[in-house]
């Protein structure tokens, strides 16, 4: 099973920093192919598409660092997997909108999402880190703008083309930071999917959810707004080393049968 990881990069310190130290890059277990100079997701992760060959292709931020044995793990994740998947994940929205994971986040201080004993289906999921298997055919939109979504995109393409998505107990440590009110390019790309899936909404994203009339957008800043004071107390900022964080988490070596 070859498999590759792809990450659009703007910053070489935050990825030397967390993805490009995990063991399974140090070690050379997995190649790291950076995309750079990119105007929006989909554009970065198709033109890795198209720079790449593995079968298994994850996409990953560069802040997101994998733990030692994760590669094996993944693999394990992925012989689990019915015949019908094109994309996995490690942090999904459920079609009955659980949170599955677990992640790890230093923007909000906790281990996200529940641990599934079997992979979950999905609706969408948060970009952190999500994995695709090229034989479905799949490709993003080079439509929706900027740098949010794109996982409720994805998915929703693969599932109008016949495919599932699934997500499962993937542990990465996710070294975020701090986020403050959506902006006006989240804005952007909300009524883009707004539009482009009028006909299946509702659609759960990790962040809100994607309906006709739009109110959850209105929404959500609200609650922002509201709970800056508690999400400033949680976040524990970026400055830890991400092995100190996975040792922290208990996940030091997921070891080969996790």
């Amino acid at each position: 099973m070859d498999i590759v990881l792809c990450c659009a990069s703007h910053s070489d310190d935050i990825l030397n920093g967390n993805l490009a130290r995990s063991p399974c890059v140090t070690s050379g277990a997995l190649p790291l192919h950076v995309e750079r100079g990119a105007p929006s997701a989909s554009v970065a992760y198709n033109r890795a598409l198209a720079a790449t060959e593995a079968g298994i292709v994850v996409f990953v931020h560069h802040d997101v660092y994998l733990p030692l044995g994760w590669d094996r793990l993944l693999r394990a994740r992925l012989a689990e997997l019915p015949d019908d998947w094109a994309l996995y994940g490690s942090y999904g929205i459920g079609l009955d909108e659980a949170l599955i994971g677990p992640v790890w986040s230093s923007s909000i201080g906790i281990l996200a999402g529940r641990v599934p004993v079997a992979p979950v289906e999905v609706q969408s999921f948060d970009e952190l880190l999500f994995v695709m298997r090229r034989s479905a055919g799949i490709r993003f939109d080079e439509g929706l703008p900027g740098w949010h979504l794109y996982g409720t995109d994805i998915v929703t393409i693969a599932r109008a083309a016949g495919f599932r998505a699934y997500a499962g107990a993937l542990p990465v440590i996710h070294n975020d930071r701090y986020h403050e009110e959506l902006g006006s390019d989240f804005t952007e790309c909300y009524r883009y999917l707004q539009r482009k899936w009028h006909d299946r909404l509702p659609l759960r994203t990790a962040v809100t959810k994607i309906s006709r009339s739009g109110f959850y957008l209105w929404k959500e800043g609200w609650k922002t707004r509201r709970s800056t004071p508690l999400r400033e107390r949680l976040a524990v900022g970026t400055g830890h080393e991400p092995e100190f964080l996975a040792r922290r988490c208990g996940w030091a070596d997921l070891g080969p049968s996790a």
